[in-house]
């Protein structure tokens, strides 16, 4: 590894997944200003998360259908006028 080119300011943070308020701790080097009290009793800095391993659908089996024909109808409607050429 290079020398001088990897964060040295390492220190436990919490990350809060805000779909479901599942939070895990670990160490990071992202910066924030929030804080937060963990299940410890000790303040830790909070990054807060739209989406984690516990919420996204990969991971938890649970897949959203997307309305697709619908998409794609309102794509021909649109470009119609230019495939009659």
């Amino acid at each position: 590894m290079k020398k001088g080119i990897h964060p040295e300011n390492y220190r436990l943070v919490v990350f809060k997944d805000m779909s479901n308020d599942y939070s895990f701790i670990t160490k990071s080097t992202a910066e924030t200003k929030e804080t937060i009290k963990w299940e410890d009793g000790n303040e830790y800095p909070l990054i807060k998360l739209e989406i984690s391993h516990k919420s996204h659908p990969f991971y938890t089996g649970k897949i959203k259908l997307v309305d697709t024909a619908g998409r794609i109808d309102k794509f021909k409607n649109r470009y119609a006028k230019h495939d009659k050429k």
